[in-house]
């Protein structure tokens, strides 16, 4: 097997030495997405959120997965105050069979945004 390189236009491109998404078998890693648009406009942290899942939406779909593969999430929150906010909407992607996942708060994300999701999905 040899790994795939995925990006999509439609996510923002990485900010370092990374890529949005590595494709090796039928595994998909997906890398940490954020919503810097949204968050530097002054957005709420449902719409930074929904912004952060549009974008791995676009990068599943780049290399022809779809949320229902997702087999597990790892969420990077600034405040945990804000965990159910980003719950709520994070719920409306996954609405049948959620993937595992882990929420851990953290001192501090890139660019300073509020949160930060990652993903691994499986054909």
């Amino acid at each position: 097997m040899t790994k795939k390189i995925i990006l999509s236009d439609a996510a923002p491109a990485p900010i370092g030495p990374y890529s949005q998404a590595v494709l090796f078998g039928n595994t998909l890693y997906v890398s940490g997405q954020i919503a810097l648009a949204t968050f530097e406009s002054g957005a709420s942290i449902e719409e930074e959120t929904n912004q952060v899942m549009k974008n791995i939406g676009s990068v599943l779909s780049e290399a022809g997965f779809v949320f229902e593969d997702v087999v597990k999430c790892s969420i990077f929150v600034k405040n945990m105050n804000d965990f159910g906010a980003i719950n709520g909407v994070y719920a409306t992607y996954f609405s049948e069979y959620p993937p595992a996942r882990e929420t851990v708060e953290v001192a501090r994300l890139p660019k300073d945004v509020r949160v930060e999701i990652s993903c691994i999905a499986h054909k």
